[in-house]
C-alpha cells in the first residue's frame, strides 16, 4: 500500500454472574411492585405488551392456517391429527418461551440488557484473552443478526397480509383489495418512521392489551362449545402424533415454529422494560390469552373442519369480523414497528462492535435514549417489504419463507446461552445436557422441518442473511486492514510531540479538538495542521472515543484524562467510554472531563474541531478479493459522516487527512 497527501473522504472507523441452571429458580412473576431499574412493573408490563409481544401475539393470523394448509393438507382436520398440532403448539410455547427464555436466557443480561449481539459482547467481555472462542462468539453473533434482518424484512410483509386478509372471511369480493390496502398500510408505517414512536407508541399497549382479551374473547365460546379439546394439553397428544404419522408431524413442525415467531424480543427488549415486567405480561395476560386462542382453533376445527381455511377470523361470529379485522391491523402495525425499531438497535450495536460502518443514527425521543430512527436501515427494509408483499401475495406463501429465519435465530442464541454457561459460568456437563435434550433437541427438530421448505420460499432469509454476512465480514476484514496500514501512517504521538518542542512550533491562543481512535498514535488532522500552518493551538486535546462491550456507560465514569507528559504546554489526551446504546458525542467528552483537568479550559463551546481522514482508493494489492475491495470502499464512502456522529458544530469543523491506496 502507498500513501500521499490528498483531500479528505469518509473513512472507516475503527462480578459474579449467577448461574440460571445452578441456582434455586427465582420466581416467575416478582413479587415487588416496581422494578427497581426501570420504573412501576405494572406500568413498563403494560408498555411491554406493545414492543415485546407484538410479533407473537400476532402470530395466531396466520399459524394455524399455515400447519394445515402446508403440502396439500398432509395435516388433516382429524380429531388426531387436531390434537397433536394444539399440544405441539402448547408444549412449544412452555418449553422455547417459558423455560428456555423465560427461566434460563433472560438471566445472561449484559448490564440489564439482551438480545443476541448484546450477548456476543457479554462473551468478548467475559473472555476477552481467548481469541478462539471470541471469534467464534462473534461469526455465531454475524449469523444471527444477519438472520434477524431477515425476519425483520419478513414479519411486516407477512403479519400485515394476514391480517387484511381477514376481509376475504367477510367477502370474498375483498380479496382484490388485500395487495393495495396492505402495500399502503406498509408504506405509511415506513413513511413515519422518521417521525419515532414516541407520539404512538403510548397506545401500543393498551392497544395490545385488548388484542390479547379479543383474541381469549375470540377462542373461549368454542372451547366451552367442545371442552374435549383442553385434553390437548398433556404432551402425550404430541407424542403420539409424532410415533403415529412421524412425517405428517415432522412437516407439522415446520409451520408450529411459526407460533413462537418474535421469542427472542423477550429478551432483546429486556434493556428496556426489564425481566420482571416482561414475565409479568407474559404469564398473567399472554401466555394463557393465546393458549385460549390456539385451544380455541382447535375446538373449532373439530367441530367445523372446512374452517382450516382462515381459523383465525373464523373463530369470530359474524357481527364481529370487521372489528377484529380491524383490531388485526392495528396489532400487526404495532408488530411490524417492533420488529423494524429491532432492526434499528441491531443495526447500531452491530457498527459498535465494528461489524458495519458507522451509520446516522437519529434519535427520536429527548427521554428514551433507546428510541432511535436510522434512514438508510429504514429505506432497504421497506425496499425489501414491498417486493416480498409484491412477489409472494399472501401470507401464506410468504410463511414457507418464515420459519427458517425464526428458527436459525433460536438455535444460535441456544449455542450462545450454553457457551456462555459452560465457558463463563462453569455449569456441569450434566445440566448442559438436560437444555441440549430439552429446548435445543426440539429447535434442531423445528430447523430440520423448515429446511425441507428452502425450495418453497425459505431461501429467502438464507438470501438475505448470505447478504448480509458478506457485507459484515467484508467490513471487518477490510477495516482491520486499513486500521494497520494508518497506524503506520499516523507515527507514535510522543515521538511526534517531541518533534514540536525540537522544532519549537509557534503558539496561537484557542483549543483545538481532534477526535481519534487510538492513544498512541497522532492524528492524522494534527499532522496535517502542523504541515501546513507551522504553527499550534495554546490548548490541544485528543478524543478517543471508546466503545465498551457493554450498554451503557454512567455519565460520571464515562470521560477521564491522561497526562501525556506535556499538560504544563497544553497537550492532553481525552478518553470518553461508551456503551454500544450511548451517543458518541465529543462535545459531552469536553465538558464531563472539565473537571478533571483544571490545568485547562476545555470549553466544548470555544473549541475548534479538527476531523481526521484518509481517502481510499482501490489499488491492485492482495488484502481482498477485488469485488469485495470495491464492496468495502463503497461501504467505507457510505459511511455516515462523522461531523454528525460525533455531534460536531459543522462551523467549528475542518475536516483534514491523507489518502492512502488500498
Amino acid at each position: 500500500m502507498s500513501h500521499t497527501a490528498g483531500p479528505s473522504s469518509p473513512e472507516p472507523d475503527s462480578s459474579t454472574t449467577p448461574d440460571p441452571l445452578t441456582d434455586p429458580p427465582r420466581p416467575a412473576v416478582p413479587a415487588e411492585p416496581q422494578d427497581t431499574k426501570h420504573g412501576p412493573a405494572t406500568g413498563l408490563a403494560l408498555a411491554a405488551l406493545g414492543v415485546v409481544f407484538g410479533d407473537i401475539g400476532t402470530s395466531p393470523l396466520y399459524s394455524l392456517q399455515t400447519v394445515f394448509s402446508i403440502n396439500h393438507n398432509t395435516v388433516a382436520a382429524t380429531r388426531e391429527d387436531v390434537f397433536g398440532v394444539i399440544s405441539m403448539v402448547f408444549w412449544t410455547l412452555m418449553i422455547i418461551v417459558t423455560f428456555k427464555y423465560a427461566m434460563l436466557v433472560m438471566r445472561a443480561d449484559n448490564d440489564g440488557e439482551g438480545g443476541i449481539l448484546s450477548l456476543v459482547a457479554l462473551l468478548r467481555l467475559k473472555l476477552g484473552g481467548n481469541t478462539k472462542f471470541v471469534g467464534i462468539a462473534t461469526i455465531l453473533g454475524i449469523i444471527g443478526a444477519s438472520l434477524f434482518y431477515g425476519d425483520s424484512v419478513i414479519t411486516p410483509a407477512i403479519t400485515v397480509m394476514s391480517s387484511i386478509e381477514g376481509l376475504k372471511v367477510v367477502n370474498e369480493g375483498f380479496a382484490a383489495w388485500v395487495l393495495p390496502a396492505s402495500l399502503v398500510i406498509l408504506s405509511a408505517l415506513f413513511a413515519v418512521q422518521r417521525k419515532g414512536t414516541a407520539a404512538v407508541g403510548k397506545f401500543f399497549g393498551p392497544i395490545m392489551a385488548l388484542w390479547f382479551l379479543a383474541l381469549a374473547a375470540a377462542g373461549l365460546p368454542w372451547v366451552l362449545a367442545n371442552p374435549e379439546i383442553l385434553g390437548a394439553l398433556s404432551p402425550h397428544h404430541a407424542l403420539l402424533f409424532v410415533v403415529r404419522t412421524p412425517w405428517v408431524a415432522f412437516i407439522a413442525l415446520g409451520a408450529v415454529v411459526l407460533v413462537i415467531t418474535g421469542t427472542e424480543a423477550l429478551y432483546a427488549d429486556m434493556g428496556h422494560f426489564g425481566r420482571g415486567p416482561i414475565l409479568l405480561a407474559w404469564f398473567i395476560l399472554v401466555l394463557p390469552c393465546l393458549t385460549v386462542c390456539y385451544m380455541g382453533m382447535g375446538a373449532m376445527i373439530l367441530l367445523h373442519p372446512d374452517y382450516v381455511d382462515n381459523p383465525f377470523f373464523r373463530l369470530a361470529p359474524d357481527w364481529a369480523k370487521v372489528p377484529m379485522v380491524v383490531l388485526a391491523t392495528m396489532a400487526s402495525v404495532i408488530a411490524s414497528q417492533a420488529v423494524i425499531s429491532g432492526a434499528y438497535s441491531v443495526s447500531r450495536q452491530a457498527t459498535r462492535l465494528g461489524l458495519l460502518p458507522r451509520l446516522n443514527v437519529k434519535h427520536t425521543s429527548k427521554e428514551e435514549g433507546g428510541q432511535i430512527y436510522i434512514g438508510s436501515i429504514n429505506w432497504i427494509l421497506f425496499f425489501g417489504v414491498v417486493t416480498l408483499v409484491a412477489v409472494f401475495q399472501s401470507s401464506e406463501h410468504l410463511a414457507a419463507a418464515y420459519g427458517l429465519a425464526v428458527t436459525g435465530t433460536l438455535l444460535l442464541e441456544s449455542f450462545l446461552f450454553l457457551c456462555l454457561a459452560a465457558w463463563v459460568w462453569k455449569v456441569g456437563p450434566l445440566k448442559i445436557a438436560v437444555a441440549v435434550c430439552t429446548f435445543v433437541a426440539l429447535e434442531v427438530v423445528f430447523f430440520a422441518g423448515n429446511v425441507t421448505k428452502i425450495v418453497s420460499g425459505g431461501w429467502l432469509p438464507l438470501l438475505i442473511a448470505a447478504i448480509v454476512i458478506t457485507i459484515m465480514t467484508t467490513w471487518m476484514k477490510g477495516n482491520a486492514n486499513v486500521k494497520a496500514e494508518r497506524a503506520g501512517i499516523e507515527g507514535h504521538l510522543d515521538e511526534f510531540i517531541a518533534d514540536l518542542h525540537q522544532r519549537k512550533i509557534p503558539r496561537v491562543p484557542g483549543l483545538a479538538v481532534f477526535p481519534h481512535p487510538d492513544r498512541q498514535t497522532t492524528p492524522l488532522a494534527l499532522r496535517q495542521l502542523v504541515d501546513f500552518t507551522h504553527v499550534l493551538h495554546d490548548q490541544v486535546a485528543i478524543v478517543s472515543i471508546i466503545n465498551e462491550n457493554v450498554p451503557h456507560i454512567r455519565h460520571v465514569d464515562r470521560a477521564s484524562v491522561h497526562d501525556l507528559g506535556y499538560t504544563d504546554d497544553g497537550i492532553v489526551h481525552v478518553s470518553y467510554r461508551v456503551g454500544f446504546n450511548d451517543s458518541q458525542d465529543v462535545p459531552k467528552a469536553l465538558l464531563w472531563a472539565q473537571g478533571k483537568c483544571p490545568e485547562m479550559d476545555l470549553d466544548p463551546d470555544e473549541a475548534r474541531y479538527f476531523l481526521s481522514s484518509l481517502r481510499l482508493d482501490a489499488a491492485d494489492v492482495p488484502t481482498l478479493r477485488t469485488w469485495r475491495k470495491q464492496l468495502f470502499l463503497t461501504l467505507a464512502s457510505a459511511a455516515a459522516n462523522r461531523t454528525s456522529v460525533f455531534h460536531l458544530p459543522p462551523e467549528r469543523t475542518v475536516v483534514m487527512g491523507a489518502q492512502l491506496r488500498y
